[in-house]
């Protein structure tokens, strides 16, 4: 008896858990756009840090971990982030906030939480702070 339907593989993508849909606005962020606005913010915190703090990796760090935790707690998203057209929203649709904002952050500047993803293409860092990264 053959089955009417979509397969396991076609009826399912990244955010049908959560309510997200398939593609388009407020989908889950695929992971070149992602990679890509971490590399925006990177290259930007290496020219901050460089031209105000002589270039210490830590300093760089830090400043990346600025960018990041105050654009997602203000504007939902870092500047990298907005020029790639994604922003992070908590699962329930809202703003993260600032405190889902430095915790996200913070997991994010371990590298190791962010490396680990769910089915919904979601890193450790955005599943323990309750966010997701959509595009706009």
């Amino acid at each position: 008896m053959a089955r009417s339907g979509p397969s396991g593989a076609e009826a399912t993508w990244p955010g049908r858990r959560l309510g997200l849909p398939r593609e388009g606005s407020r989908s889950v962020a695929r992971t070149g756009r992602r990679l890509a606005g971490v590399a925006v913010d990177w290259a930007l915190a290496l020219l901050v840090s460089r031209a105000l703090l002589g270039g210490d990796p830590w300093a760089t760090l830090g400043v990346f971990a600025l960018l990041h935790a105050v654009g997602v707690g203000t504007v939902g998203g870092s500047p990298g982030h907005l020029l790639l057209r994604v922003r992070v929203l908590r699962v329930d649709g809202a703003w993260p906030g600032p405190w889902r904002a430095v915790v996200r952050t913070l997991l994010l500047c371990l590298v190791i939480p962010a490396a680990i993803w769910d089915a919904d293409q979601r890193g450790m860092h955005d599943r323990l702070a309750g966010t997701v990264v959509v595009r706009r």
